[in-house]
């Protein structure tokens, strides 16, 4: 039982070490802490120390020298780190809908033209002209269904190990220790 427990303290945190704030951030981005970019690295890392947590609420602890500790500073990033993966969360929330809405439009249509194909082939008045049509409608429909379908679920498969990421992280704690 004792073993449980501990397994889901040490789950439900996830701690990294920082020399100093600036690590948190781009080192390219002068602005203030309110509105600089995070850093790649730190953003790797973080995703690397959160993959075997679990999606509900848990506490990322970055720890760092007592003697660098800033409150103020701290409150600020702590703003600024739930910014960002709220609004990143947000945006592949948006662009998995969008791209799923486009892929649902695309195999409509193709699907639609597979039906006119098939009513050109069927017709009693048969000509050249229709001929044409149903040589270009049959393929243009397969083709168009089957990239709707790939970009409904060819996103899911791209964006969603950082959806998931970013989902993990807007419900995490943020907090600052020291070492």
């Amino acid at each position: 039982m004792v073993e449980e427990v501990d397994k889901v303290l040490a789950q439900s945190e996830v701690s990294l070490i920082i020399e100093n704030y600036d690590e948190i951030f781009s080192s390219f981005d002068p602005r203030p802490y309110s509105h600089r970019a995070l850093s790649v690295d730190f953003l790797d890392e973080a995703r690397r120390a959160t993959r075997e947590v679990e999606p509900e609420k848990f506490e990322l602890r970055l720890l760092l020298p007592a003697a660098k500790r800033n409150l103020e500073k701290e409150a600020t990033i702590k703003k600024r780190l739930h910014e960002h993966f709220r609004k990143h969360a947000d945006r592949l929330i948006g662009e998995d809908k969008i791209k799923k809405r486009r892929g649902i439009f695309l195999a409509i249509i193709g699907f639609l033209m597979m039906m006119l194909a098939t009513y050109i082939l069927h017709a009693e008045k048969k000509g050249l002209g229709f001929d044409i049509l149903y040589i270009v409608f049959e393929p243009a429909g397969w083709f168009t269904v089957w990239t709707g379908l790939d970009l409904i679920f060819s996103f899911a498969k791209e964006k969603n190990h950082d959806l998931e990421f970013y989902k993990k992280m807007t419900k995490a704690e943020v907090s600052f220790s020291h070492y």
